[in-house]
């Protein structure tokens, strides 16, 4: 009896070990068989049924840059704000905004009664110089032959020549009218002036209309050539030591076009603005394959440098909060593909690729999905 109270404890203690040892190896086995959760594997038919592509990391050329903007422009002589010399009511004005004129185009038509007047005055004097020209050399001559005194001489001298400025000074006048002094000579006098394009280019502004008067030095209408148009950028102070001639540039027009375009930096400004910039004057390059216009808003970047590093396409690399990834392929086995993802550090983006940063935990042989990615990494 007492041998079977020790034998009991014995039995009973020896199934309990045998139990524990027979749960742990079932844990062990299913610690084996489960997926670590940053990896994935595929197989050979999903991979080429959603068209996944391997590709090694290559080492690429992206620029250092200058961040800055400003807007399309054209030189001072590209651009003609029209104005009136006198005062004047509009009685023609056929051009609107848009409107391509060549240069000697007529623009606007004035009429004043002043025009008149200006030609009453200016005949006049014309006439009045015919005679105090006479008077002049008359005197002259008596002068020189000791009859006529040299207060007479004198006296007829400045009235010929007062007669004469104020001859030719009408004749400007006249002339900044756009009438011709020669057909108010032959007694065709007019009440109107007409003013003619300075240059040839579009119509930008009409600030008036017909009937309207204008002021002298008031502006009329606005035209301004496209044939040479520039880029005028803003820089920080910060950077303009970076900013130097001939240095390429690359645009968008951000509410216009997802392109890019090319220019190259042609004048760097030596003050600085109030708001602390300083501008640079850029030219474009194949101006003529695109339709800009004057006063697009530009995002800019001027390429001071270049740096070489590695790189993947930008399509192997997945932003989910804030954190970059890429799919490591781990191992090929039996027609499977084991990815492991993996969080690395990006930089620049260029050409559809994109600078990888703590490339020295990964090896040359490394291999990455590059196409496909975005949908794996996101699940």
């Amino acid at each position: 009896m007492k041998r079977l109270l020790y034998t009991y404890p014995i039995i009973l203690l020896l199934l309990n070990i045998l139990a524990c040892g027979e749960r742990k190896n079932n844990t062990s086995s299913e610690v084996h068989t489960e997926t670590p959760v940053d990896e994935l594997v595929i197989t050979r038919e999903q991979f080429e049924e959603n068209g996944m592509i391997l590709s090694h990391m290559e080492e690429k050329t992206f620029p250092i840059t200058v961040s800055t903007n400003g807007m399309i422009d054209v030189p001072p002589e590209n651009r003609a704000v029209i104005s009136a010399v006198m005062g004047g009511y509009i009685t023609k004005t056929p051009l609107l905004v848009g409107d391509k004129v060549n240069k000697g185009q007529l623009l606007v038509t004035l009429e004043n009664p002043e025009f008149i007047a200006l030609q009453q005055e200016y005949l006049e004097v014309k006439e009045q110089l015919v005679y105090l020209k006479s008077e002049y050399e008359r005197h002259r001559i008596l002068f020189d032959e000791k009859i006529s005194s040299q207060k007479n001489y004198l006296r007829t001298e400045s009235e010929f020549k007062t007669a004469r400025a104020q001859y030719k000074g009408l004749q400007k006048q006249l002339q900044l009218l756009n009438i011709s002094p020669m057909e108010v000579e032959n007694g065709n006098i007019t009440g109107t002036a007409t003013l003619y394009a300075p240059i040839s280019g579009s119509v930008t502004k009409v600030l008036v209309s017909r009937g309207a008067y204008v002021s002298p030095s008031s502006p009329i209408l606005e035209i301004v050539d496209n044939d040479h148009i520039h880029l005028e950028l803003s820089v920080f102070e910060k950077d303009i030591m970076q900013v130097k001639k001939g240095q390429p540039i690359l645009f968008r027009i951000p509410e216009a076009s997802d392109n890019t375009f090319e220019a190259e930096v042609y004048l760097v400004g030596t003050t600085i603005n109030e708001n602390r910039t300083i501008q640079v004057h850029a030219h474009l390059k194949n101006e003529k394959e695109n339709r800009f216009l004057t006063g697009m808003f530009v995002e800019a970047d001027i390429v001071t440098d270049q740096l070489q590093t590695l790189a993947l396409p930008s399509e192997a690399v997945v932003t989910i909060d804030d954190k970059a990834y890429v799919l490591l392929l781990v191992s090929e086995n039996d027609g499977n593909y084991q990815f492991r993802k993996l969080e690395v550090q990006t930089g620049q983006t260029h050409g559809n690729y994109t600078a990888i940063g703590n490339v020295e935990k990964l090896d040359s042989n490394n291999r990455f999905l590059t196409k496909g990615a975005f949908g794996l990494i996101e699940e």
